[in-house]
């Protein structure tokens, strides 16, 4: 049996959900850190960010992200790439984690 691109992506932004940001205390996916999940012939690849370039966390949020998406059925590689590009703003948090953050529906 094999598994659609598609179907393996959104398997992946699944499991990214375990993965939580120690100060803020929600997982990477609805704080919005997870730019784009593509896979090719099972090697996923992964393009994310953390609040600031210089946040202490991200090294840990990266290989949060590696070992998650290595449980995945299907995926045989991760390749995770950190970028600042364009820079992560709280307009990226899913509307039901932003208010539960207290930041106001703005932007």
């Amino acid at each position: 049996m094999t598994i659609d691109d598609d179907d393996l992506v959104d398997q992946i932004r699944q499991a990214l959900k375990v993965v939580i940001d120690p100060e803020l205390g929600h997982n990477i996916v609805d704080l919005g850190f997870i730019y784009d999940v593509s896979v090719d012939d099972g090697a996923a690849h992964i393009t994310m960010t953390a609040t600031t370039r210089g946040c202490p966390a991200a090294s840990f949020l990266k290989e949060g992200v590696a070992n998650s998406a290595c449980l995945v059925p299907g995926v045989e590689s991760v390749d995770v790439t950190m970028t600042f590009e364009p820079p992560w703003q709280p307009s990226m948090i899913s509307p039901g984690v932003r208010s539960s953050l207290g930041f106001a529906e703005v932007n």
